[in-house]
This record gives C-alpha cells, sequence and structure tokens, in this order.
C-alpha cells in the first residue's frame, strides 16, 4: 500500500463526487430526500450529511500531499457506503437508491482505493 495516492486524479475525482454529493445534502435535492426516508434515516440526522461528505472530500484532497490521509479517507468512504447499502436492505428498499446509488459508490470508492493505493 502506498502512503500517497499515485495516480492522483481518480483520488481528486472522487473529491469532487464527495463535494457534490455534500451540496445537493445541504437542503436535500428530491431523490436525497427520498433516499433519507426510504431508508428511515431520522430527519434530526440530516444535518450531519453535509460535513460528514464535505470532510470526506477534503480528506481525499488534503491526501494528496499527506501521508495515508487519502487512503484512509477512502477506506472510511468504503464503509460508510457498506452502511449505506445495509441501511437500504435493512429498510427493503431494492431499488434505485442500493443499485444506482449505493452500490456505484461503493464500486467507485474501492476502485479508487485499489487503483490509486494498492497497484
Amino acid at each position: 500500500m502506498s502512503a500517497l495516492p499515485d495516480p492522483v486524479w481518480p483520488v481528486v475525482v472522487l473529491a469532487i463526487i464527495q463535494a457534490g454529493d455534500a451540496v445537493m445534502c445541504v437542503k436535500p435535492v428530491p431523490f436525497i430526500a427520498r433516499c433519507f426516508e426510504d431508508v428511515n434515516w431520522p430527519r434530526r440526522y440530516w444535518w450531519i450529511m453535509p460535513p460528514l461528505k464535505f470532510a470526506a472530500a477534503a480528506g481525499l484532497i488534503l491526501g494528496i500531499w499527506l501521508p495515508y490521509l487519502a487512503a484512509v479517507t477512502c477506506a472510511a468512504l468504503v464503509l460508510y457506503f457498506l452502511v449505506a447499502i445495509a441501511m437500504h436492505i435493512a429498510a427493503r428498499d431494492f431499488g434505485r437508491n442500493l443499485f444506482l446509488n449505493a452500490t456505484a459508490m461503493l464500486l467507485i470508492c474501492v476502485a479508487v482505493g485499489v487503483y490509486s493505493f494498492m497497484t
């Protein structure tokens, strides 16, 4: 495992995705609000998502220069999306949110981790 990402571009792309997701969660756009509701994520905790996602984007970008930070952030995102998938399964939400959003993001995070830190 390398301490710094190589290549860097997948980490930057993942950071941009996370930042965009964070912006969409500030006042959740309809499909995100519906996703939160479908997995029974309490509305009183919705405010946590934007700072969490902005922190992930920041960790990925800062990790370009700080050893292991991007790798740890990428691993944390893998765990985040595993939990998200578990929540969709527990809520019996087997539609677009599970397969297109959570599963696709899990695969992207795993791919970035393998490509940028393990090759």
